[in-house]
């Protein structure tokens, strides 16, 4: 993907000013457990791959954790040269201003040709700005998707739906049959911004908050999008649909005790849920509506990017270049992809781990792929609003009440639209 230089010209790019002491570059992160020893992983292949650079990676504790730290760094002069960055925080660190390099400025600048197309469909335009130009670098990215319950499906006789209408055909079968027809782990992104996507609807003014700060305002009161929560809500009711409330794990347990024959799910959750399912499981793509024109086309990412943050020496930019360089390479894009279950975010190394027949012994493991390569369309590339973890916790408020009752699904919305667009001209002015 990007033109190899060799390890003898960078050194004596990177090594300008000492011709022999290697580069030292920090990685602040968000991430724990396994993920976290994963990254470790990468950062000891990057340091034992050549000996200008050396690269230290340090867990901030939680996303939002790594975000506000970054942030306070930057302020005090005090950032790392890496700062990786969730989906929902893009908007802060990218309006930040002065505070990142574009991934695709650092990287061409270094010496390296850079393709946006080698990254696959849903992955390339998330952390891009308005012209598709790369911001971010895509790390661990991932697709909502539906986990299946075999067993709960040979039981009831029915097959997978692929859209919402087909789901409620199935759902008395599968409810006389003694299962939860359906459940899932994080309203805000998959039954919202990635409805918005995988429907093909606007999610936002200004190209869904691409092209300005000022005047973006929030689509959540869409007719399609409350229809979306009304039948949540009537799922629920009639026993379809079970909702344990905002935190993840605590929808996910009720698929994994083999209660739920769906499971609306991270395609990064795969490689956990094979070690804590108690029955099998399969995995299919996230339905969407059939009634809707123009849906079905590819979700967006999930997860978090990598950015470049500025204010440092030219030999360290030179070392974090190189290794956004070496991250997407084929066999290291495979590794993270098959030691964590986030997809491989270029076509190379899908291809890759393909070719080696990956997918045949982990079939599970390519339809969070398959479905960011579907095709693409106008509204599905993301969302780029500012505030915007403040904005999801403003949802989840709301959805809870939805779910216990205490307001409708058309009432939530609009109480949302209220204060996310509150949210949005605030951040606005605080940006400009």
């Amino acid at each position: 993907m990007f033109k190899k230089i060799s390890m003898a010209a960078l050194a004596v790019s990177v090594s300008a000013t000492s011709s022999f002491a290697a580069t030292n570059i920090s990685w602040w992160h968000g991430m724990g457990g396994r993920n976290g020893e994963v990254i470790n992983e990468v950062a000891q292949k990057f340091n034992a791959a050549q000996s200008e650079c050396v690269l230290t990676p340090t867990s901030k504790g939680s996303y939002e954790e790594a975000l506000g730290a970054g942030i306070a760094a930057f302020r005090s002069g005090q950032q790392p040269n890496i700062l990786q960055v969730f989906d929902a925080g893009a908007a802060t660190i990218i309006n930040a201003k002065g505070a990142v390099i574009p991934a695709e400025d650092l990287i061409t600048k270094a010496g390296y040709k850079f393709d946006r197309d080698a990254f696959i469909e849903g992955v390339k335009y998330f952390y891009a700005d308005s012209t598709g130009k790369f911001v971010g670098m895509p790390f661990n990215s991932s697709a909502p998707i539906m986990y299946i319950n075999t067993d709960a499906l040979k039981k009831a006789g029915v097959e997978a739906p692929k859209t919402w209408e087909e789901f409620e055909k199935i759902a008395p079968k599968l409810k006389e049959a003694g299962y939860i027809p359906l459940i899932q782990s994080q309203l805000t992104w998959q039954f919202t911004e990635n409805f918005f996507s995988r429907n093909n609807i606007q999610f936002a003014s200004n190209n869904n908050g691409y092209g300005s700060l000022k005047d973006t305002v929030i689509n959540v009161t869409d007719p399609n999008h409350v229809m979306m929560y009304d039948k949540l809500k009537e799922w629920k009711d009639k026993g379809y649909f079970a909702y344990y409330g905002a935190a993840w794990n605590d929808n996910q347990k009720v698929f994994e005790e083999g209660k739920a024959a769906f499971w609306i799910g991270s395609s990064g959750s795969f490689g956990g849920l094979k070690k804590t399912a108690s029955v099998p499981f399969s995995a299919d793509f996230l339905p969407y509506w059939g009634s809707i024109k123009g849906a079905g086309v590819h979700s967006f990412i999930g997860g978090a990017a990598l950015f470049a943050m500025s204010g440092k020496p030219e030999e360290e930019n030179k070392c974090t270049a190189a290794f956004f360089n070496f991250l997407t390479s084929p066999e290291i894009q495979k590794f993270y992809h098959q030691s964590t279950g986030y997809v491989a975010v270029t076509k190379a190394a899908y291809e890759l781990a393909k070719k080696e027949g990956y997918y045949e012994k982990e079939p599970v493991a390519e339809v969070g792929i398959k479905q960011l390569s579907l095709p693409g369309a106008e509204w599905d590339k993301g969302y780029r609003m500012g505030f915007y973890p403040q904005i999801r916790a403003v949802m989840e408020r709301e959805y809870n009440k939805i779910f216990s009752g205490e307001t409708t699904p058309k009432a939530a919305m609009e109480t949302i639209k209220k204060e996310a667009d509150e949210l949005l001209a605030r951040f606005a002015k605080t940006a400009g």
